[in-house]
């Protein structure tokens, strides 16, 4: 399967991380269904890839109002990153997004745009080796307002100094693809891994 990208010509590429770039989010449902069952705390498998993009301490305080739960947001999300990272062996790159890093680099300048923390994007990128092509990682806790607020595409393309309608998005959810045209920024829709198992 090959991506379809846009018509244009994009002086930058800015790339979500999991789902995008790495096929991280099995291995991400794994350790929230695992730190969430000690709070008895269900995460529907749809409401998960839905949600993808926003930051960890936000799903878990959007669940504790949704199930009238007091999980402590700081500690389990540490607890569920510590499990997303013994999992990470395991991780592998997006080869359709793959592509287009390898066929660009060296030609136009590239960000990562995540809802993750910056320790998990560096991780995941290390383990694939791709950590040395981005210029810039824009991760939670660097902006205020989380996608599909535009904030995160406008922040990494400043920093690149690329105009946003100049740049293309990789994006493998729904709100990302809204953060990204609210931004004003064209983009491509990557499939998530059971969109790509039924359309190879």
């Amino acid at each position: 399967m090959k991506l379809k990208l846009p018509v244009g010509s994009f002086k930058a590429y800015l790339f979500d991380c999991d789902g995008t770039i790495v096929d991280s989010m099995p291995l991400h449902y794994v350790a929230w269904k695992s730190v969430l069952s000690e709070w008895n705390c269900e995460f529907d498998e749809d409401v998960f890839y839905a949600w993808g993009g926003m930051p960890v301490a936000e799903i878990i305080a959007t669940l504790n109002q949704q199930h009238g739960l007091k999980m402590p947001v700081y500690e389990v999300a540490l607890r569920k990153e510590a499990l997303y990272f013994e999992l990470l062996p395991q991780l592998k790159a997006v080869p359709e997004v793959l592509e287009h890093i390898e066929e660009q680099y060296g030609r136009i300048p590239f960000a990562v745009v995540s809802g993750s923390t910056r320790e998990s994007v560096t991780a995941s990128l290390d383990i694939v080796k791709l950590f040395d092509r981005f210029d810039t990682l824009v991760c939670a806790g660097d902006y205020e307002r989380s996608k599909p607020d535009p904030e995160p595409f406008l922040m990494a393309a400043h920093r690149l100094g690329v105009a946003p309608e100049s740049c293309l998005v990789f994006e493998d959810t729904e709100m990302g693809i809204q953060a990204a045209t609210a931004a004003g920024m064209a983009s491509v829709k990557v499939p998530q891994p059971r969109e790509r198992v039924l359309l190879a």
